[in-house]
C-alpha cells in the first residue's frame, strides 16, 4: 500500500494577506463532479445507478451535480449533458445541476440558450451553467469543428448566448453566426441568468472568469491551483452591497473512502485504472500523446493530489488541507469513476457528509 503524502506546515498569502484572512472552512461548499466515464457495465444500468446517486447527493447536503460532456469515448457516456440532467432535475429536490462543462462549439447558440432555457424551469432555477470549448479537439473533429476554428467559434458562441440571457431580440453578425431579429419567446427561470462556470488551469482564463462573475472548476496539485485562485482574486471587483459573495473557486478531487487505507486503496486503485483506460482511449485510437500532466499510474495519482483515498479522518484532512493550500472555496467530488460498485460511492459521499460537511455545520 502506497504512503500518504503528508503536507508541511505553511502559512501561504494573497499579496501581503495570509491565506487565514481569506479562507474559512465555515465558507466551504461540496459539490459532485462526474464524467459519467464507462464502467464496463450496461449503459442503461450505469444511467440508472448515477440517478440513485444524485438523489442520494440531495439527501446528505450537496450543493450541486456537474456532468462533463465528451463524445465518441468511453471517457463519457453522458455525450448529452442537459438530457441526462432532465432526469436528475425529476428525481432531486434541493440540487442544483449543470454542464462542466456545455461543449458550445458543438451547439448551435441559440439551441444552447433553449436547452439551457429548458432545463433552468424543468430544474425550478436549479440550473449552473459551465460552457467552455473542449479540452481535446479530436472530439471537436467528429463533427466537423477544425482546431483553428474552435478558439473564435467559441468566443462567438459564447458572446451570443450571453446576449441571449437579455431577453428581447438578438441580432449577430460574425465570422461563424448570423442572427437577424431573432425572437426570444423563452427565458430563463432564473435571473438575471443562472450562475456560469468554466473549467480552467490558467490564471488568464481565470482573470476574465473573475470580469465576467463566472464561477471556477480547477484540477491539479494544490499550488499550481493557488496561481489561478490567486488570479482570480487579484482581478475581482466587489461590486460594494452587502450581500456580495465571493464566487465558487472549485477544487476537483476523485475521492474514495473505506473503512481502512487498504479498503480505500484497493477499490481506488481499480477503479483509477479502468477510469485511465477510458481516458486514454481517444489518444491511443489516434497515436497522440496524453497530457503530460495526466497520473498514468494510480501511485501518481496520489501523489499529483488527483485521487484522495484513505479513512474518514485521514481524508477529511487531506482535502481540508489541499482546499486550504489551493485558496479554494468549494470542493468538487468525482465519487464515481471507473468501476466503484454503487455502494462505494454512496459510503464515500455519507462519509464526506457526516465526517466533513457535518463538522462544518452543512447539516
Amino acid at each position: 500500500m502506497p504512503k500518504k503524502s503528508e503536507l508541511p506546515a505553511f502559512t501561504p498569502k494573497i499579496g501581503d494577506i495570509p491565506v487565514k484572512d481569506v479562507f474559512s472552512s465555515s465558507k466551504l461548499a461540496f459539490g459532485i463532479f462526474d464524467h459519467l466515464d464507462e464502467d464496463g457495465r450496461d449503459i442503461a444500468q450505469q444511467y440508472a445507478d448515477r440517478l440513485v446517486l444524485a438523489e442520494a447527493y440531495d439527501r446528505l447536503g450537496f450543493f450541486a451535480y456537474h456532468v462533463a460532456e465528451h463524445h465518441c469515448t468511453p471517457h463519457g457516456r453522458g455525450p448529452s449533458p442537459n438530457l441526462f440532467l432532465s432526469s436528475v432535475a425529476q428525481r432531486t429536490r434541493q440540487l442544483r445541476i449543470g454542464p462542466l462543462v456545455m461543449l458550445l462549439n458543438l451547439y448551435h447558440p441559440l439551441r444552447a440558450f433553449e436547452e439551457i432555457c429548458m432545463l433552468d424551469h424543468l430544474s425550478g432555477g436549479r440550473l449552473e451553467v459551465g460552457i467552455g470549448r473542449g479540452s481535446l479537439p479530436l472530439e471537436l473533429g467528429y463533427y466537423g469543428v477544425s482546431a483553428d476554428a474552435a478558439p473564435s467559434r467559441y468566443e462567438e458562441a459564447s458572446e451570443i448566448l450571453i446576449s441571449a440571457m437579455k431577453g428581447g431580440t438578438l441580432s449577430y453578425q460574425g465570422q461563424h453566426f448570423e442572427l437577424n431579429s431573432v425572437p426570444l419567446t423563452v427565458r430563463t427561470y432564473q435571473r438575471p441568468r443562472p450562475p456560469t462556470w468554466i473549467a480552467t488551469n490558467r490564471p488568464e482564463s481565470a482573470a476574465w472568469a473573475a470580469a465576467n462573475g463566472a464561477n471556477l472548476a480547477c484540477v491539479g496539485p494544490s499550488s499550481a491551483v493557488r496561481k489561478v485562485t490567486d488570479a482570480f482574486r487579484a482581478h475581482r471587483e466587489p461590486n460594494g452591497q452587502a450581500n456580495d459573495q465571493m464566487p465558487f473557486l472549485g477544487l476537483l478531487r476523485m475521492v474514495v473512502i473505506g473503512c481502512s487505507d487498504t479498503d480505500a486503496y484497493s477499490l481506488a486503485a481499480s477503479a483509477y485504472e479502468r477510469w485511465l483506460e477510458s481516458f486514454r482511449f481517444l489518444y491511443e485510437l489516434n497515436a497522440i500523446p496524453t497530457p503530460p500532466h495526466l497520473p498514468l499510474t494510480f501511485d501518481a495519482a496520489i501523489e499529483s493530489e488527483l485521487c484522495v483515498v484513505g479513512t474518514p479522518a485521514s481524508v477529511r484532512q487531506i482535502l481540508l488541507n489541499q482546499l486550504e493550500e489551493a485558496g479554494a472555496n468549494y470542493l468538487l467530488c468525482q465519487l464515481a469513476f471507473g468501476n466503484l460498485p454503487l455502494d462505494a460511492s454512496l459510503c464515500t459521499a455519507t462519509a464526506i457528509q457526516s465526517e466533513i460537511m457535518a463538522g462544518l455545520g452543512r447539516q
